[in-house]
């Protein structure tokens, strides 16, 4: 009998280590992790199961066709615990997001094994002890947010070896020390860099993109000096802080009240949220004093023109909209990107939520007339799949323009990850609703004027998303507005305004080249309606197939780009399933409309400009296509 017991009990133990390891060993990893929290309040990975034979329908994780872990989202979950090693054990974890919750412990060296990582977001925990320098292994990473933790030491030089790294770069809220290295100054200019509340000593470098930073990235460091800060620089260098008197007292952060559950909210959690960058909270005294405005009320009515290069004009073009320039000084405003034409503020004044675009100054310098009527076209450009300019305000140094918030970010972020990005993978029902959006509002911009209007910048950058994935373009007229793109008009080239735009070396930069029309890319060339259309249809492609338009390094695809892939695909009549999303492989009833949505992307991007669709037959055919 004793014997029939200790087989019986061997077999259930054999039966459950079988089963255990019937999870591959990304299942494993994420089991770790699981194991490594010790306060789950909402249960929400008791979908986590050992008994599982696949990781991919648990909560918080999205997997690719291999059944391989690609994305981890566990933000906002109260969970406690720590980072256990394994989870670098993840070789095709792409999006990584433990916000706001109470992780602690010191960041394990081991999760840097994890190279597929693009976007690490560990904001709003209770990590410490220094940034690894093994962080540079992480040699894909577009979006690093390590906000509001216990972070100590000096910050790791090396961090610019990461040369992806263009998206964010938010050490705020924490504890590093020492000088700001100038190798930061190789950051690319389009990186939100935000170094906040830190104790940072010593002359901010005067070298490469921080030039271009503003004086929020730095704020919060009361012994950091130089510009852009107003904090001037003592001889030789800025003070250094002195000791703390007790070594071993808490560092308390300042608490203000809120709706927290109890009844306090610590401030430095504005900075955690993803898409915010950085804050500033700027006084109408020392605006007024830079932008030389005008005194009285500010309207839709125009005020007396003042002497040009002396005072400043602010023009509101919808009666309906009614935030005064006032408002609009007064408000909170949020870096929420940044770009060649200029960086963009979400402006909270109340109730009312706005976006303000700051443009770039460069060598095209604007009269206030020519400035009017660049943009007064722009306005007039009304569709309900264009976001709409509302207002606008010119000085000689300083130009500005207000347009409506859209509230879900890019299209890009949507597809690719980033942060500030919830969004579950997109369905199919969802990408086909924004391609079909997008191509209304392109087709009004081309149809709405007989000048022939013209974008000149389609790319998923430029398609911003709502509330409910309604699909807004964004950025049109921008390209004759900036430098290096074109001329101002005159009355020479007046007749041009926005149907034709002169294409610049400036203008090409690497990450939009890929959207750009082949004959668009000769410098000196003139974008036409025939080059949207071209950018459209990458941008189709990569609604349809997750990646990059330069092809990802997902498939090989020789280096030429995502439509020469796609293309090679249909041709060799290979399965679909090696260039669409995986996130679309199991919706197998949309296959028929996934092949239709394929062919009119490849019309839209034929080389040949006279073989492509105008873009109200591009619509009309995206139109076609019905959800099942």
């Amino acid at each position: 009998m004793m014997n029939v017991v200790v087989v019986v009990i061997l077999s259930f133990f054999t039966f459950s280590i079988s089963v255990i390891f019937s999870l591959n060993s990304d299942g494993v990893s994420l089991l770790a992790l699981k194991s490594a929290i010790s306060n789950d309040p909402s249960e929400f990975l008791s979908s986590w199961s050992e008994l599982d034979s696949s990781a991919c329908h648990w909560n918080g994780i999205t997997c690719d066709e291999n059944k391989k872990v690609t994305s981890i989202s566990l933000s906002s979950k109260n969970l406690s615990g720590y980072i256990p090693s394994e989870i670098g054990a993840l070789s095709s974890l792409s999006i990584l997001s433990l916000s706001y919750n109470n992780f602690s412990k010191p960041i394990p060296i081991h999760l840097f094994n994890a190279t597929s990582l693009h976007s690490l977001d560990l904001s709003n925990n209770a990590f410490t002890g220094f940034l690894p320098q093994q962080i540079t292994s992480l040699i894909n990473l577009k979006h690093l947010d390590l906000s509001a933790n216990f972070l100590n030491g000096s910050l790791p030089q090396e961090l610019t070896h990461l040369t992806l790294l263009t998206g964010t770069l938010n050490l705020s809220y924490n504890r590093f020390t020492g000088q700001l290295p100038a190798s930061y100054g190789k950051f690319p200019v389009t990186l939100s860099l935000d170094l906040r509340h830190n104790n940072l000593t010593g002359k901010i470098p005067s070298i490469g993109s921080l030039l271009n930073q503003g004086p929020t990235a730095f704020s919060g460091n009361p012994f950091l000096c130089g510009f852009p800060l107003e904090t001037p620089c003592a001889e030789p260098e800025a003070q250094k802080p002195p000791p703390n008197p007790n070594p071993n007292e808490e560092e308390v952060r300042f608490v203000g009240k809120g709706k927290s559950g109890n009844g306090s909210v610590v401030v430095s959690l504005i900075s955690g949220v993803s898409v915010v960058i950085g804050v500033m909270f700027v006084s109408v005294l020392v605006l007024r004093r830079k932008w030389k405005l005008d005194e009285g009320k500010m309207g839709k009515e125009k005020l007396e023109k003042p002497e040009e290069g002396q005072k400043g004009k602010y023009v509101v073009l919808d009666e309906g909209f009614g935030m005064e320039l006032e408002d609009l000084l007064r408000a909170s405003a949020y870096v929420v990107g940044k770009s060649r034409s200029g960086i963009v503020y979400k402006v909270v004044a109340g109730a009312t939520v706005v976006a303000v675009r700051r443009l770039s100054e460069g060598d095209v310098t604007w009269k206030f007339k020519e400035f009017e009527t660049e943009v007064e076209t722009i306005g007039r450009v009304q569709h309900p799949n264009v976001v709409r300019l509302r207002a606008y305000y010119y000085a000689s140094d300083e130009k500005l323009l207000v347009t409506d918030f859209i509230r879900n970010g890019t299209l890009h972020n949507a597809l690719h990850g980033g942060l500030g990005n919830n969004l579950p993978p997109l369905s199919w029902a969802a990408r086909l609703k924004i391609a079909q959006g997008t191509a209304r509002g392109l087709m009004h911009i081309h149809e709405c004027n007989p000048r022939k209007y013209v974008h000149g910048n389609i790319n998923s950058t430029k398609i911003l998303l709502d509330d409910d994935l309604q699909a807004y373009i964004s950025g049109f007229g921008l390209t004759r507005l900036v430098s290096g793109c074109s001329k101002p008009i005159n009355s020479s080239t007046k007749k041009l305004s926005t149907s034709q735009i002169i294409i610049s070396p400036q203008n090409s930069t690497s990450s939009c080249t890929m959207y750009m029309a082949p004959e668009g890319r000769v410098p000196g060339s003139k974008f036409t309606q025939k080059s949207d259309i071209y950018s459209f249809g990458m941008v189709l492609l990569e609604i349809l197939t997750g990646q990059l338009t330069d092809g990802g390094s997902e498939v090989e695809d020789d280096g030429k780009g995502l439509e020469s892939l796609v293309r090679k695909v249909f041709r060799q009549e290979r399965p679909l399933s090696e260039i669409i999303d995986p996130a679309l492989l199991n919706e197998v009833h949309a296959k028929k409309q996934v092949v239709a949505a394929f062919h009119i992307a490849l019309n839209c991007t034929e080389l040949d400009p006279e073989l492509r669709p105008r873009m109200r037959t591009v619509s009309d055919n995206l139109d076609r296509i019905k959800l099942q």
